[in-house]
């Protein structure tokens, strides 16, 4: 099931006199956090507009409604920021990394489980991404075309087709 609120990133300290912060985003580029009209902080997801948002480096500087001095800012400081993912349109063939936590991975021929993929790594040149298997032995597959056959978060699969060689030494 996929989560209404998505982690987007956390704020980690004041930013000037007037209430701004400084996150720390948890997206391919601070700029992607730019786009939103609100976020919402911590556990009880509390709505903060956005008043004014700028990447800043690979960091992002927002000024949220409500947050009016360095005290109030400093009062925020270790929260985690989350989005609706409604507020969000993905293109084809783009996921958020939370939706891919935990998908069973299968063979795309055989059907065969692999595991779970537990974690994504960003390399640049393409995604890595980690699989744990039933054994708890964890291989790694590039989340590349030639890999990745489909994603189907709606139902909690990704059919793979690892290249020759990928998985034999994973022991």
């Amino acid at each position: 099931m996929q989560k209404q609120y998505l982690e987007c990133g956390k704020i980690v300290t004041t930013h000037g006199l007037h209430g701004e912060v400084k996150v720390q985003p948890w997206s391919d580029s601070p700029d992607f956090l730019c786009n939103f009209e609100t976020v919402y902080l911590g556990s009880d997801k509390k709505p903060y507009p956005i008043a004014r948002a700028r990447a800043q480096k690979n960091m992002l500087i927002l000024k949220l409604g409500g947050v009016e001095s360095i005290d109030d800012a400093l009062a925020l400081r270790g929260k985690v920021l989350y989005i609706d993912r409604d507020e969000d349109i993905l293109e084809d063939g783009e996921y958020f990394v939370q939706d891919l936590i935990g998908l069973a991975v299968r063979d795309a021929d055989s059907g065969e489980e692999y595991g779970r993929l537990t974690d994504v790594f960003f390399t640049g040149a393409n995604d890595v991404y980690e699989l744990t298997g039933p054994d708890e032995v964890k291989r790694l597959f590039p989340a590349i075309k030639d890999v990745i056959i489909e994603t189907d978060t709606q139902s909690g699969v990704m059919r793979i087709r690892p290249l020759k060689g990928l998985f034999d030494n994973a022991d």
